[in-house]
């Protein structure tokens, strides 16, 4: 009985932190919803909803059945006085908030989670994912295409910004920097984000960046590609010529999935090959990766290079080694998450606003199941474990709970 009794003082303390935290965001999100005839309070839709997505519901439809099936306990601390939400409320709801709206209110969740943390990480990864059955070709109406800040290093969503497609990322993304605390971190992004003012926006923020470069800047790329052919050029140089880079190296290799690839990393500070150097606002390093690939069933190898300018702590290669494995991590621990755990790929969400907010609820969740220090199951078990374990579900929410 004593068990019994700690037992549910946790559980009532989860619930407590929990309700607390969400009332208080919730305070500032606007109810789109005309008054007149309103069943459901705003507050009762999004938590439902929150804690109907972390107990493994991908749609409104779990949803509904999920809230009605806990009904009687959800109604010990939410007002609930016409029963459980209809998944008609739930899209009706998702479809009218404003999502930048509603981006704001999980962005304080999410901060509260990070400040919480001993070990936040130094690393934001900012990409870019499309949830393929959002769209409408019948109606004219393209798949959203999201926007991401992913801290790697507490597996933590910091924010996101809907666009209407990939070409959109070059603004949306400074909006999402903007949004974010960025003292102390080192900002990655793909050939997309290598922007001047996108690099001065990091700056700005406090933060330092790792930027791709690619065809997108063909001068860019020609030059700090010279730089690293220069840097292998062992000829002796006349007087009058600059003298040969020097560069740090750094070497690792991984096995699997039938193959070896080996990731060469060089690093140099010296920018005179570069001429729009002046324009880059913190540029201090220019990173080159080899990856040399081989199939051990055919022998067969391949070889590309990729190239990347860098401000700040990018010092060394094996520091921009850990900053770009981080990076290309995003594909595994969070967009393959959301698509495999979350089915997010086959969300068919397209009225109004449902498909950006629903794709923000998920993050949430994800982040939040992330924060479990102690999670022994992948993200999908976790999420079964949290649909028939109401103590655990509590602890989730409270972002790592007592227990």
């Amino acid at each position: 009985m004593a068990r019994a009794t700690e037992a549910q003082k946790i559980q009532q303390a989860n619930l407590e932190t929990a309700m607390s935290r969400f009332s208080e965001a919730l305070q500032s999100l606007k109810d789109p919803r005309r008054k007149q005839g309103l069943r459901y309070p705003l507050e009762t839709v999004i938590v439902t909803s929150l804690m109907a997505m972390v107990a493994g519901c991908d749609d409104a439809e779990a949803m509904e059945a999920w809230s009605e099936a806990n009904e009687e306990w959800l109604g010990t601390f939410l007002a609930m006085p016409h029963g459980a939400p209809s998944q008609d409320v739930y899209l009706y709801v998702f479809a009218a908030v404003e999502p930048t709206e509603f981006n704001k209110v999980v962005t304080e969740w999410v901060t509260l989670l990070r400040s919480k943390l001993e070990h936040a990480g130094d690393h934001i990864a900012i990409d870019g994912k499309t949830s393929r059955r959002s769209g409408d070709r019948a109606g004219g109406k393209l798949a959203i295409h999201t926007v991401s800040a992913w801290l790697s290093g507490a597996g933590l969503v910091l924010g996101q910004v809907k666009t209407d497609d990939k070409s959109n990322e070059i603004t949306a993304i400074p909006e999402l920097l903007r949004t974010l605390d960025l003292k102390g971190t080192t900002v990655t992004i793909d050939a997309m984000g290598c922007q001047r003012k996108i690099a001065s926006c990091i700056k700005d923020g406090g933060g330092d960046y790792l930027l791709s470069v690619k065809a997108n800047q063909p001068a860019l790329l020609s030059q700090v590609a010279e730089t690293f052919k220069e840097a292998s050029d062992e000829r002796m140089r006349a007087v009058d010529e600059e003298p040969r880079p020097q560069v740090l190296e750094a070497e690792d290799t991984d096995k699997g999935h039938g193959r070896v690839e080996v990731r060469r990393v060089r690093v140099t500070d010296c920018l005179a090959w570069v001429e729009s150097r002046k324009l880059w606002k913190g540029l201090t390093h220019l990173v080159e990766v080899t990856r040399e690939r081989t199939v051990l069933k055919t022998g067969a190898t391949s070889i590309e290079k990729a190239f990347f300018v860098a401000s700040g702590p990018v010092k060394t290669a094996s520091e921009a080694s850990r900053f770009l494995r981080r990076h290309w991590g995003i594909e595994n621990s969070l967009h393959w998450v959301l698509d495999m755990a979350f089915a997010e790929d086959q969300a068919r969400h397209r009225a109004g606003n449902a498909a950006a907010n629903m794709t923000t609820l998920r993050h949430l969740a994800l982040s939040l199941i992330n924060q479990d220090a102690d999670r022994k199951l992948g993200i999908a078990n976790s999420r079964r474990r949290a649909g028939f374990d109401r103590r655990y579900l509590l602890k989730l929410l409270s972002g790592g709970g007592l227990g």
